[in-house]
């Protein structure tokens, strides 16, 4: 059974509320389809606050500066800029819309964080700014009429006719079948893949399955070995990995051994607030160093009644283990956080398949380069969501929803029989896998290892999700074993310094291996 629809929207985190909101201005009917509640997504576990110029001594040339010098060489200077001149214009947006940043005196607290030059990160309700910017969001899109949320609206493959997008394969909550949905342009926000590891930060939602749907289709995928670890997630057995903000080294965190020790000093001459690629893998040679399994954040010297007011939902949650974090050192060790690469698109959010754009974590536009700049990643969401659902919407101006049945099933994503759900055994030893042999530090035999066992795995008979899981672990592993050097968040035990050949991107489609291109923007790399 088919639907038509003028616009689809697959996720409900910041990029693709944003993007949708943008659509329904013209009053063009919008379907916001996402796989479980609409609130749940990596933006609403974002803690540490939104990266954006407000303050007096701050502005745009700082700002891209710093996220420059932190995506070491490869971010795309004209992306950067869209980002932090225009984040403001869509920051101010939101604060008319409601938003409930934390203010003192009724002026906007501006935090610290690593990497930042100013103290230039917004919080809301101390440590949960993701989740402010989730109802925010909603409430807004609530108001437009022509906006339809559907929750556990799985999206299972992407529809193409003559080599353009027309529409999307998901199934149907209500009616637990499979259903088509045609539209004039389909906008991919489907966040990251922090889900490959073992251990991460992210929602059990974050498998990457927008980033498979894409590749699958035919779309262009960038950067895909660049992987963030954050350095500081509470690590206790028998305990999810929940992460501690960036912002509680911004505030004063400091990072021991299990002798007590601040070892920073010994690694980076910024100590606790170096980039995170490195606090990660400082962190990681000195578990090694002392034969442990974690390191402390200490926060001990701050006041219990600032920690409680700045950190509630970390204060709270540490209080169910029997921590307290004004006292007790907490147990932290890294997990992946976030992907650099994704989707190729450029400034306006158009991939390289017509008729997909795509924003946010889901996408590469050369924004975080190497290594994503703390708190810049809501903010990316916010700017390029709009983008693209602006983009979406003039490119199809003249256009007309496709006849319904017209489109074909792309490879590995309409699958046979076996279902859609993902195997526990397959999650299991590719999470496991990439831990170990595609983590914070890599070589060529750990990764040509991984290679040859997901190319075991795929061998299997695999559900739609269990195959796109298994096809990004590839794709991680294989622009990994590719790029023979060390830069941002892709460090090769075997190739260990930064080379200025290298300052490229890694490119993967369907079926071509992997190339270079030296700009992120694809029609600018086309033309050279």
């Amino acid at each position: 059974m088919s639907l038509e629809t003028d616009f689809i929207v697959i996720g409900s985190g910041v990029a693709g509320l944003r993007a949708s909101i943008e659509l329904a201005k013209g009053g063009a009917s919008v379907a916001v389809l996402t796989k479980d509640k609409a609130s749940e997504s990596n933006t609403e576990y974002a803690q540490g606050g939104v990266a954006v110029v407000l303050s007096e001594d701050d502005n745009a040339e700082l700002h891209e500066d710093d996220t420059l010098v932190a995506g070491a060489g490869l971010c795309d200077p004209l992306a950067v800029e869209t980002l932090v001149t225009e984040g403001t214009k869509y920051i101010k947006e939101l604060i008319d819309w409601g938003i409930e940043f934390d203010r003192e005196g009724g002026k906007l607290l501006m935090g610290q964080e690593a990497a930042h030059s100013r103290r230039r990160i917004l919080h809301a309700h101390g440590d949960s700014t993701g989740a402010e910017f989730v109802r925010s969001l909603i409430a807004r899109a609530g108001a437009e009429k022509t906006i339809n949320l559907t929750p556990f609206a799985n999206t299972e493959s992407l529809i193409i006719n003559n080599g353009i997008c027309v529409g999307v394969r998901f199934r149907d909550p209500v009616l637990r079948a499979p259903r088509e949905l045609y539209a004039k342009a389909v906008i991919m926000c489907t966040g990251g893949a922090g889900q490959l590891y073992m251990h991460t930060t992210n929602p059990p939602v974050a498998t990457g399955d927008g980033m498979a749907m894409a590749y699958f289709a035919g779309a262009e995928m960038a950067d895909m070995e660049f992987v963030q670890f954050h350095p500081t997630a509470l690590d206790l057995e028998k305990a999810p990995r929940f992460l501690l903000t960036e912002a509680m080294r911004g505030e004063g965190g400091i990072l021991k051994n299990k002798y007590g020790e601040r070892f920073m000093p010994h690694y980076d001459e910024r100590l606790e607030l170096a980039p995170r690629d490195i606090v990660s893998r400082s962190i990681v040679a000195e578990m090694r160093r002392t034969g442990t399994r974690n390191v402390f954040l200490d926060m001990t010297a701050l006041d219990e009644d600032f920690l409680k007011h700045r950190f509630p939902k970390i204060y709270a949650t540490c209080a169910t283990f029997g921590l307290n974090i004004a006292k007790d050192p907490l147990p932290v060790s890294p997990a992946s956080h976030y992907c650099m690469g994704g989707i190729r698109t450029d400034l306006w959010g158009r991939s390289t398949l017509p008729g997909l754009y795509a924003a946010g974590e889901v996408t590469c536009t050369g924004v975080h380069g190497a290594n994503r700049l703390a708190s810049n990643s809501l903010l990316e969401g916010l700017v390029f969501g709009a983008r693209a659902g602006e983009a979406a919407a003039k490119d199809s101006s003249e256009f007309r929803v496709p006849s319904s049945g017209l489109g074909t099933p792309k490879l590995g994503t309409w699958n046979s029989g076996l279902g859609t759900a993902m195997s526990t055994a397959v999650k299991k030893r590719v999470k496991r896998i990439m831990w170990e042999r595609v983590g914070i530090i890599r070589d060529r035999d750990s990764l040509r290892r991984a290679l040859k066992e997901f190319e075991q795995i795929a061998a299997g008979n695999l559900s739609t999700s269990s195959r796109n899981f298994v096809t990004l672990a590839k794709l991680v592993a294989s622009a990994a074993l590719w790029r023979e050097e060390s830069r941002g968040g892709h460090f090769r035990s075997d190739f260990p310094e930064q080379h200025e050949e290298w300052r490229v991107h890694s490119i993967q489609r369907l079926d071509t291996g992997i190339s270079s291109a030296s700009q992120m923007n694809f029609d600018t790399a086309r033309a050279e």
